[in-house]
């Protein structure tokens, strides 16, 4: 008797993938924009002294790193084989794990009182290794998914061409930021606190936006992908942290680790399902973008929730507390 898949608990997931969005071409280059605006805004604050500390104390860096871009997406793949759910939303699971760490880790690692220079740092090196780790995860784990999986439709995910939107939206402005950062900062540092405000201010705005103009599908099949989002996120915020103890890392990078691993930059993730370079529009991919625009909320909820928890539970002072300050 075939096994049948887990989440056919939930209903049938099958019926998110023929689901358009409505998500005009306007509305697509203003979601570009706004993550472009954000990934600036981050940038300005992106000094050589963070890649210089990594440099010179360089573990918690690189297992924050392999947690990011080799364990997430490698569970996320073992996830998918477990629960087994349309093709559309397991590879919107693999997309989503492939992306780069969100720029709102550092404002919840400030909240939580974990590591911010490691985060900020973090996130500046996972921006950057993005243009060529966030393309060749998602060819090899959604190449292998697609592989193992009757697809109606097959799928051949081109790096070079996921590159290359990858490098337009998170490339060009975070070389532009890091540019006027290094070279003027005094201007980087009087707009740098306006443009971070204005850029998830606009971004927060363009959300609701995109929420109201689907706002009768997000109630018909939010329950769909409510469950799995929340246990997709639940591994990535776990897997950072337990991963980061096993290495012998202090609780405080521990839950730096783990913020940097379980929020991640969907936003992105949206913009190349809706490129049609990517994603010919002939494949059904409801089921991805549900995924990549409820992971989008989700991820804040649960992280400004696990935020307040850590705030209020304290640690002993380590060597960390203090480069926290720098």
């Amino acid at each position: 008797m075939p096994q049948l898949p887990l989440m056919a608990l939930f209903g049938n997931l099958e019926q998110l993938d023929s689901i358009q969005l409505n998500f005009n071409q306007n509305s697509l280059h203003l979601m570009n924009i706004a993550i472009a605006f954000i990934m600036f805004g981050v940038a300005l604050g992106i000094k050589p002294k963070h890649f210089k500390d990594i440099a010179l104390n360089p573990k918690p860096a690189i297992v924050g790193l392999i947690s990011q871009y080799i364990l997430l997406p490698a569970l996320t793949y073992f996830l998918v084989i477990i629960i087994k759910p349309s093709n559309a939303v397991a590879l919107g699971m693999i997309l989503v794990a492939s992306c780069p760490g969100g720029n709102v880790s550092n404002l919840i690692s400030s909240l939580s009182k974990s590591n911010v220079a490691l985060s900020v740092s973090l996130t500046a090196t996972s921006t950057v290794l993005s243009l060529v780790m966030t393309p060749l995860n998602f060819a090899f784990w959604g190449g292998l998914y697609a592989s193992k999986s009757p697809l109606l439709v097959p799928i051949s995910i081109d790096p070079i061409d996921m590159f290359q939107t990858v490098f337009i939206i998170l490339g060009i402005p975070v070389i532009l930021g890091m540019i006027i950062g290094i070279k003027l900062p005094w201007l980087a540092k009087k707009i740098e606190k306006h443009v971070q405000i204005a850029s998830i201010i606009f971004f927060i705005a363009f959300l609701v936006g995109a929420l109201a103009g689907n706002f009768k599908l997000f109630l018909e099949y939010i329950h769909f992908v409510f469950f799995i989002v929340l246990v997709h996120n639940a591994v990535a915020f776990l897997s950072g942290y337990s991963f980061s103890r096993a290495m012998k890392l202090s609780k405080l990078n521990a839950r730096t680790i783990s913020i940097e691993t379980g929020i991640q930059n969907s936003g992105l993730g949206l913009a190349l399902i809706f490129n049609p370079r990517i994603f010919p529009p002939e494949l059904e991919l409801g089921g991805m973008a549900f995924i990549a625009a409820w992971w989008g909320i989700w991820h804040i909820v649960a992280g400004l929730s696990l935020a307040f928890y850590w705030r209020n539970k304290s640690l002993a002072p380590t060597p960390e507390l203090e480069t926290e300050k720098v």
